[in-house]
């Protein structure tokens, strides 16, 4: 533990005042997203815009990609959130059918081969692998995200479980520390967002 409370320190000593400006609003991303607050893209297109010149630097080619994914998915998000059904103040939050969870799937394993493709054959990245499949789960959990769907924290679980170690092994001690809080975040979102489901379905 000490090892990476020292990481820690020497990250935030060495780190731009960018990546600062990038972790603040994608903490305030997820927090708003947690409470179901369309504030959740405006302040999450700050921090993926920034996101995208960072991962440049660092050669996370995919990363880099999917933040400029996320940007266009938080304008359709933003359009979704604030356009709910008749009747209704809001976009509910509900679960998959059968067929969104095989479509979720499908749409995991296909980007994630031609991520890997792209980035061994285009690209000098040192760890396409990794790189890509952080990225894979990221595009389906961003999709689910705008959609409203619980599923979406499963797969952010599993994005900032395995974005933890790969950002470090990067150099980015601060943004490491980010997904480690959106670890704990999604999960609280996970459980947030149940709660939701089921009040939506008990009214329905």
């Amino acid at each position: 533990m000490d090892w990476f409370m020292e990481g820690l320190q020497a990250g935030i000593a060495e780190m731009s005042w960018l990546e600062a400006v990038a972790v603040f609003f994608g903490l305030a991303s997820v927090f708003y997203s947690m409470k179901e607050n369309i504030l959740v893209f405006p302040t999450g297109i700050v921090s993926t815009l920034i996101y995208v010149w960072i991962c440049l630097q660092v050669k996370l080619y995919a990363d880099m990609g999917i933040n400029a994914y996320y940007f266009s998915m938080s304008i359709y998000g933003w359009y979704v959130w604030s356009r709910p059904k008749p009747g209704s103040d809001r976009l509910p939050v509900t679960w998959l059918s059968r067929k969104g969870i095989l479509n979720s799937v499908l749409l995991l394993v296909g980007s994630y081969v031609v991520l890997y493709v792209v980035l061994v054959t285009f690209t000098d990245s040192d760890v396409p692998q990794w790189d890509s499949f952080t990225t894979a789960t990221a595009f389906v959990g961003m999709w689910l995200m705008a959609k409203k769907k619980v599923e979406n924290w499963i797969a952010w679980i599993i994005t900032d479980l395995v974005s933890v170690p790969l950002y470090l092994y990067k150099g980015l001690v601060l943004t490491s520390f980010q997904f480690l809080v959106f670890t704990v975040l999604a999960v609280i979102g996970l459980l947030a967002w149940k709660k939701s489901a089921k009040q939506v379905s008990a009214h329905a």
